[in-house]
């Protein structure tokens, strides 16, 4: 049975992926004579600029975040180290299976001397945190229709993290783990979370809001946006990067966030300024990603 549903994952996973692939190509075939017809100009080009400083500065800032959900459970670890590491490893993300990432980090962490249960849930729980911030973000600028599901929603992530729930999954993985090692005894120090993780969550929230203003930045470089319009592109944004995170089958959201933002916008811009944007905004979040890296990398260097 676990066999089946493992191979029904895999197969739903690449359906996902080919239907998204299938509705981008369609739109760019429907729209490439609008797409031609663009032109970036020099104030634009500043815009497209801006944006991949931007986005640069949420990858580096997503790395702090992690740092303190470690410290949350008052575990001693290095800032510049957990910057690093979750840079070197976040392209992994781009792999198929879209976990590679995470393994990365654990294993990274547990090198450092943190426990493997404390390990597991600092991954864990940010993944959770983001999308919790996605959704507080998304909720702004959101109709009144969809508003109570996603409001619903909203509470149910931020339940998870709640300390008590946390805790008795700690329980859980330490008491796995000491059958596993055949141990009778428990672990001298109780690992546990002692308060919930707002330090984080607010600074997830700051992230969507970095990675946002990069993909606004990106706008404004094809198109002019009214005042009042500025909600709708931050709530369209954190939907769109939401699920990208979650959707199965999509590395790095690739295609899933295109595929939405191109659904939710297009009646409010032209089609042709929406594929654009999301196809530059593609680019320049892979280009910062890249550039974070090599940072991270020449500062491990300098590190031996």
């Amino acid at each position: 049975m676990k066999k089946v549903l493992s191979r029904l994952k895999s197969y739903l996973g690449w359906i996902i992926l080919g239907g998204t692939l299938f509705f981008l190509a369609k739109t760019l075939k429907d729209q490439w004579e609008q797409v031609l017809e663009i032109r970036i100009s020099d104030s634009g080009w500043v815009s497209l600029g801006t944006a991949f400083i931007v986005t640069t500065i949420a990858h580096l800032w997503s790395g702090w975040v992690w740092f303190w959900i470690i410290k949350e459970f008052n575990q001693s670890v290095n800032l510049r180290w957990a910057i690093r590491v979750y840079i070197l490893t976040n392209v992994a993300k781009y792999l198929p299976g879209n976990i590679w990432h995470f393994y990365g980090r654990i294993s990274a962490i547990k090198q450092a001397g943190v426990p493997f249960e404390i390990a597991i849930l600092s991954v864990l729980i940010e993944p959770l945190l983001m999308a919790a911030a996605a959704l507080g973000v998304a909720l702004v600028g959101s109709t009144q229709e969809s508003w109570f599901l996603q409001f619903l929603c909203f509470l149910a992530v931020i339940s998870i993290i709640h300390p008590r729930i946390l805790n008795l999954v700690i329980k859980y993985l330490v008491k796995l783990k000491l059958k596993v090692k055949k141990y009778d005894l428990e672990p001298a120090t109780e690992l546990k979370l002692e308060r919930y993780p707002i330090k984080p969550f607010l600074g997830e929230i700051c992230f969507v809001l970095l990675r946002g203003s990069g993909f606004l930045l990106t706008m404004l470089a094809f198109n002019s946006i009214e005042f009042n319009q500025i909600l709708l592109i931050f709530s369209v944004f954190s939907l769109a990067w939401l699920l990208g995170l979650v959707v199965p089958g999509a590395p790095g959201g690739v295609g899933i966030f295109e595929a939405t933002v191109l659904a939710l916008l297009e009646q409010k811009f032209s089609p042709g300024i929406v594929l654009s944007a999301v196809a530059f905004y593609r680019l320049i979040s892979v280009l910062a990603e890249t550039f974070a890296t090599g940072l991270a990398w020449l500062e491990q260097q300098n590190q031996k």
